[in-house]
């Protein structure tokens, strides 16, 4: 049984297309490969994080607090590396603990306590907030002393060499092809329905292609941003969690239907609970880069992270419903997001502006997830 082409599997790469072309044209530096080069560390570091929602959206739940917790461990790794010395790497692992455990808890109470997880999230958001001003005593924090890189500071600054990173796009590439011709074989052999071959081409040839552009671009800059290649391992980890294991599964059955999940056998509760614990530490990496794109810690770090997060997720045809989203899906979400707010960026648009077009664009986005749910 083959897969037929639909206008569908291509809607989001003609929209980024469309909305490049139209920035391309009112601001030429647009395309330059200084300012592509910024847009994918912005990207990363949207995209990481929508990875994250996209693990406790798939079993029907939302987290509002991600953008406060992405300020507040974030705080925490300046205030240790600033303030008392500590070398990067070791104030990364207090920092990433405590966001294991805030989300471990904040699952917990959504699960074991029966209160939505809106309510419990947005609670946390709130305290978040407020702890972080706590912890940076509403200063700006450096995240290294006078301006000397570090870890904490290389996560947004540091760029592979040009051919570290034609190798590395090369072996995404073969990976990529294997894995997908693979799967397709693995589909077909169990009965299910799998893309016509000639569909399967054009998706790995043009991924092949935007790959080859991206690389030739980046290196007339500085190469791939070190911020790249983490989403791009955070991707490949969601991606494993979600389509090859137990666990993802659950996930998907729990979004399409909870009771029968349960009475299946799936552990409800446990795959929920695991669900916000994984995004804990997904905050906590964003939280790390986040702040290293800005240099410090500051009050408005991590501000309205998590709209954008979620918006990403529902453009990349997640639904907030639960049960449907892909990995692949959500970067190309947060690429749209991501372009839209750096050429936004680059023409000089009011902030207010910003936030009627980013609040459009969820809107639009949530509209035709429920439209599209009714066919």
């Amino acid at each position: 049984m083959k897969a037929k082409f639909s206008f569908r599997d291509f809607s989001l790469l003609i929209s980024l297309l469309v909305i490049w072309g139209f920035f391309a044209v009112v601001s030429p530096q647009y395309l330059s490969a200084r300012n592509l080069s910024a847009l994918t560390v912005e990207l990363a570091i949207t995209a990481t994080l929508a990875l994250g929602m996209l693990l406790v959206i798939l079993p029907g739940h939302i987290d509002l607090s991600v953008g406060s917790g992405v300020g507040l461990i974030g705080g925490i790794a300046a205030v240790l590396v600033f303030d008392h010395d500590w070398p990067a790497a070791l104030a990364f692992l207090p920092a990433i603990a405590v966001a294991l455990l805030l989300w471990f808890a904040q699952g917990t109470l959504i699960v074991r306590q029966r209160i939505p997880a809106f309510i419990i999230t947005l609670g946390g958001l709130l305290i978040f907030k407020g702890v972080f001003w706590l912890v940076i005593n509403t200063h700006t924090v450096p995240v290294s002393h006078g301006g000397r890189p570090n870890l904490f500071s290389l996560l947004t600054t540091y760029y592979l060499p040009q051919f570290a990173s034609y190798a590395l796009i090369a072996v995404v590439l073969v990976a990529l092809v294997v894995v997908t011709l693979r799967g397709r074989s693995r589909r077909a052999g169990m009965g299910f329905s799998v893309d016509d071959p000639e569909l399967t081409f054009m998706k790995l040839f043009l991924t092949a292609q935007g790959l080859l552009l991206f690389v030739l671009t980046v290196n007339q800059f500085r190469g791939i941003p070190l911020s790249v290649v983490i989403l791009g391992a955070v991707a490949l980890l969601i991606q494993v969690i979600t389509r090859h294991t137990p666990f993802g599964r659950h996930l998907y059955a729990i979004g399409g239907n909870e009771e029968a999940a349960f009475v299946s056998g799936v552990p409800v509760q446990k795959v929920v609970i695991g669900a916000y614990t994984l995004l804990g530490g997904i905050v906590a990496v964003t939280g790390l880069m986040q702040t290293a794109y800005g240099g410090a810690s500051t009050t408005t770090v991590g501000d309205q992270m998590e709209l954008d997060a979620i918006a990403a997720c529902v453009i990349g045809g997640t639904s907030l419903r639960g049960g449907r989203g892909t990995v692949l899906g959500v970067i190309f979400g947060a690429l749209i997001m991501a372009s839209l707010l750096n050429g936004m960026t680059l023409l000089a648009v009011a902030p207010e502006m910003k936030f009627i077009v980013r609040g459009v664009v969820l809107t639009l986005a949530v509209w035709m997830d429920v439209k599209l749910a009714k066919r």
